[in-house]
């Protein structure tokens, strides 16, 4: 294996150790909360996963995933803190990113589809970074070209015909 590609294959152990330090720092935010909830870790692709689940209401997400998205760039500055690495770890909480995840592949397709019928390019709602990248997959799965145009928070999603 060359360099190039060591680089590039994750290192398992480090995103289970990333897993291990964002479980315990969310286990103690939940603590404090006095919210009911298990974690679970995974390793997906090159990133840690940790999901909380078991959790009633919506207090975690919030409003368009507001919370979660807030919980989740703490969680990263936990991990990075201890590791002194940049962290690429996802938070779910109670299935909000995977329903999310069908919703906007749905969207991205049925709007590829439009504009394939109509020629003309279609600009999205402004999205974070994890929402305008399954969309721009979903683009690309249909068979088109999509961009991000726009700057943070407004940060959108544009498809472009054929």
């Amino acid at each position: 294996m060359t360099e190039a590609e060591q680089e590039k294959t994750p290192d398992v152990n480090a995103l289970e150790q990333e897993g291990e330090i964002a479980a315990d720092y969310v286990e103690g935010l939940l603590d404090i909360a006095d919210i009911d909830g298990d974690i679970d870790m995974d390793v997906e692709g090159d990133r840690a996963l940790v999901s909380v689940v078991g959790v009633q209401g919506n207090e975690l997400v919030g409003p368009s995933g507001e919370v979660l998205e807030a919980l989740q760039e703490l969680t990263r500055l936990a991990v990075h803190r201890q590791t002194g690495e940049r962290s690429r770890l996802m938070l779910d909480v109670a299935g909000y990113r995977e329903r999310r995840r069908a919703e906007l592949t749905k969207l991205g397709t049925e709007v590829a589809n439009q504009v394939r019928e109509k020629d003309e390019p279609k600009s999205l709602q402004p999205m974070t970074p994890f929402e305008r990248k399954i969309v721009h997959d979903a683009v690309a799965a249909a068979g088109l070209r999509s961009e991000s145009e726009g700057e943070e928070p407004q940060r959108y999603v544009v498809v472009l015909p054929a």
